[in-house]
């Protein structure tokens, strides 16, 4: 059976009802393109996001794995190329842990590419107007670790794993002092995790060879 595990975030600082757990939320259970759909919310706990992500990977036993996470100020939904094995936190995690410069696992590589087709879903996102981009950096935070968690622990699988970095909705960018940050719709966004997992799932071959670098 064709399965898909979608993860997102619980709440965490000023995200008290974070959006991508919320599309993982809505996802779970349904069937797309095909592939049955399992949507898990992970904590914002740097010591509990393994058995976590652990438990999901082994109830799930998936060929596609996408993790999702809030960005507040990032403009469009962003397709992570890289995680890094480091843990260098900005703020604290719920349990209030602010690892500085620690490996997310000790003695593993230095980083773990995606292997989603990530050019081929912005391009299917362009398509139908959404926009959206390669980002060329998850971060130090939990949304690294999990990335690179879910890489490590299928490193020897074929399950295409990688991370989705989604901006702010619009009842937290009226929150922000202004000026209000970029945001869109839980809709769109969602609109956008179901393209990029009915992309995932459906693409043959390589990665399409179309622009996606950044100068910095």
């Amino acid at each position: 059976m064709n399965r898909v595990l979608l993860t997102g975030f619980g709440a965490y600082a000023d995200e008290a009802d974070n959006p991508s757990g919320a599309i993982a939320r809505r996802l779970d259970g349904q069937r797309i393109d095909g592939f049955d759909v399992s949507g898990a919310v992970v904590p914002v706990d740097t010591e509990q996001i393994r058995p976590a992500l652990s438990a999901a990977i082994e109830f799930t036993r998936p060929d596609v794995v996408i993790l999702t996470g809030v960005a507040p100020g990032r403009t469009a939904p962003a397709l992570e190329r890289v995680a890094i094995n480091v843990r260098d936190f900005p703020i604290p995690d719920i349990a209030g842990r602010t690892p500085i410069d620690e490996p997310v696992v000790t003695d593993a590589p230095a980083a773990y590419f995606t292997t989603l087709p990530v050019k081929a879903i912005v391009d299917a996102w362009r398509r139908v107007g959404i926009p959206g981009y390669v980002s060329q950096t998850a971060g130090t935070y939990l949304c690294n670790q999990v990335f690179y968690l879910a890489r490590h622990l299928l490193r020897e699988s074929t399950a295409r794993v990688g991370m989705l970095h989604i901006p702010a909705t619009p009842p937290r960018a009226a929150a922000v002092a202004m000026p209000p940050i970029p945001s869109m719709a839980i809709d769109h966004l969602e609109e956008a995790v179901r393209l990029a997992i009915s992309i995932a799932a459906r693409h043959e071959g390589p990665d399409l060879s179309i622009g996606g670098g950044a100068i910095s």
